[in-house]
């Protein structure tokens, strides 16, 4: 969810808190995106939007600004999709926390009325941006409070437009243990009405509020608090919908030794990976050659939302935030450019009282968001954001290859042949030369700006020499050659590009709930026997497990199966290495079974 009040402090390792009226703190939790079990892939991946996955954002912003910012901004960025805040009528106040404690599900809230919200929703998905809404479901506004709502409707601690006392949970205390699974989901998260998600009629009520939304053209949802929702009502929420396959990601904060882990609720929806946010800062403030390991014992990248921050963890100190200045959009460099997750890039605004609302906000609007004012951070017009989603567009599912690290807070990998970055994570500038397996040309440097003012020379060899500024970064990919070009090289006729091959695989394999099947080998692209970077096959047409594999024309390579579940176990399949050739027209198709 997302409110906080001093008492927040206390409570990062749960979820959030938040104030609600003088005298009385409250809190809540966003629960960020979960991954399904081995048969639902198709319930939570993010839904394609022509090649453009990154999600922008855009925390408190008012529907009339989006619009506008949907127009000139993130369509021509390349980003694939906007989240904005929750749009249902709310508890009345200032606080950013008032929009996370509903009233009524009318689509009226200090952020715009329903009129608004629906010209915003046309006017991003006819600039080919998705909308995601962030959905409050597991609560109301606190108890023991009463008066009217952002659209003027009438409530109190047991009596709302859409619910009375008998559609909240028996439990009326707080949570107070999160090692007691029942009480994390059946009593109050810091004084929050807790709805009897159990209900089918709480169910019905949630899906066709969602239902309502998605007839506005919204694409999917953030399913906030979903921790304090056992996964099993979120399925049955689901299946309510109309469009039960549209996109969820859910919020659940896992914690070690708690009972309750993002894991469970992949059955609805993807999960936001915390640990991921968490240990960029870590690495960010230690050594970032560490990075390279991010993804190892987390959710699979296929059902993983990924992000720097968010409107919570800003303010509670979790992770990373704006004001760690050049390092922020250093790990934004780094989130874009690498190969895990569904990656989120946050904005807000500024802030010193981690209550405040959005600048000017009173207690029933919020102003309209200024990019040429500092009070808003803006990062979506940031050149090393910018720079970065179009990076992230231009290389697609290319691996890892290249990397180079000088053991501490150097680092620099390709993205097969179709991009390259190197982050300096130091005080001091650094020249050297880098190998990669870009084609020979000249490229644009996307991170010092769209205007190509800085240009990096590629040799034949795949070398070049560049210098990276102090906390600064360098990308080079196809898509934004020195020459104005397409392609990867100064002279198609003169320097052939050698064509990557799509090599269908198919493999039968059994699994138990959380593994996924991966094919690694002596590749680059089969994650040079290493199960963590090697690519994860589909579970689509279960038992079997399909993909393809880009590997030029004519590679000889050995390659096995294994199984590999969330924790990074990775099980082998018996027997010696497989072997096989790409065809010299570049076709081969792997049908195997599994080995036990």
């Amino acid at each position: 969810m997302g409110l906080f009040s001093t008492h927040a402090k206390l409570k990062r390792r749960r979820d959030r808190a938040s104030a609600a009226k003088p005298g009385l703190a409250l809190c809540a939790s966003l629960a960020l995106l979960a991954a399904p079990l081995f048969a639902a892939p198709a319930q939570g991946a993010t839904p394609s939007n022509d090649g453009k996955d990154v999600i922008l954002n855009l925390f408190q912003w008012n529907w009339k600004s989006v619009a506008q910012e949907c127009k000139s901004s993130i369509a021509p960025a390349g980003f694939g999709y906007v989240q904005v805040s929750p749009p249902a009528e709310h508890l009345r106040g200032a606080a950013w926390w008032t929009s996370y404690q509903p009233v009524s599900y009318k689509v009226d809230s200090k952020l715009g009325n329903r009129d608004d919200f629906s010209a915003m929703v046309k006017s991003c998905n006819d600039a080919g941006v998705k909308v995601i809404a962030d959905a409050v479901v597991n609560h109301m506004a606190g108890a023991g409070q009463s008066g009217t709502g952002t659209a003027g409707s009438a409530f109190s601690e047991d009596n709302f437009p859409e619910y009375s006392a008998q559609d909240f949970n028996d439990c009326r205390t707080n949570i107070s243990n999160y090692s007691d699974r029942w009480q994390v989901q059946n009593c109050r998260l810091v004084g929050l009405q807790d709805l009897k998600t159990s209900s089918s009629y709480v169910q019905q009520n949630i899906a066709d509020y969602l239902d309502d939304l998605v007839s506005l053209g919204v694409s999917g949802f953030r399913i906030d608090a979903s921790k304090h929702i056992p996964a099993t009502d979120l399925e049955a929420i689901k299946s309510k919908m109309k469009n039960p396959g549209v996109f969820w990601v859910h919020e659940v904060i896992g914690a070690a030794g708690e009972p309750i882990q993002e894991s469970e609720y992949l059955g609805s929806g993807d999960s936001f990976e915390f640990d991921y946010a968490r240990q960029l800062k870590s690495d960010f403030d230690s050594q970032i050659a560490n990075l390279r390991f991010i993804g190892d014992g987390k959710l699979t990248s296929d059902r993983a939302g990924v992000f720097v921050a968010n409107h919570d963890t800003e303010r509670n100190g979790e992770t990373m935030n704006y004001k760690w200045g050049a390092k922020y959009l250093l790990a934004n460099v780094f989130m874009l450019s690498w190969p895990y997750g569904s990656p989120s890039v946050y904005s807000g605004y500024s802030f010193t009282d981690k209550d405040a609302g959005a600048p000017g906000a009173s207690d029933a609007s919020v102003p309209n968001a200024s990019c040429d004012s500092s009070a808003w951070t803006c990062e979506q017009r940031q050149d090393e954001i910018t720079g970065m989603v179009g990076f992230n567009n231009a290389v697609g599912d290319a691996a890892v290859s290249n990397w180079w690290d000088d053991g501490s807070n150097q680092i620099a990998f390709g993205r097969g042949n179709k991009g390259f970055v190197a982050i300096n994570n130091t005080g001091s500038s650094t020249t050297r030369e880098y190998s990669s397996s870009l084609a020979a040309g000249t490229y644009c440097d996307v991170v010092a700006g769209a205007d190509c003012s800085q240009k990096i020379t590629v040799g034949s060899d795949g070398k070049f020499n560049a210098t990276v500024p102090a906390y600064g970064a360098l990308a080079l990919h196809v898509g934004a050659l020195g020459d104005g070009s397409n392609g990867g090289g100064t002279d198609p006729s003169e320097e052939p590009v050698e064509e990557a091959s799509d090599v269908s695989v198919a493999v039968t394999a059994e699994t138990t709930v959380g593994q996924n099947i991966r094919i690694v080998g002596n590749q680059t692209k089969l994650g040079n026997w290493n199960p963590s970077q090697a690519p994860q096959l589909s579970a689509v047409g279960y038992p079997s497990w399909t993909g393809t594999v880009d590997l030029p024309a004519g590679t000889k390579f050995e390659y096995k199966y294994v199984k590999y579940d969330q924790s990074g176990k990775a099980t082998w399949e018996s027997g010696g290495n497989r072997s096989a050739t790409v065809q010299s027209d570049g076709s081969l198709k792997l049908s195997d079974t599994w080995r036990n």
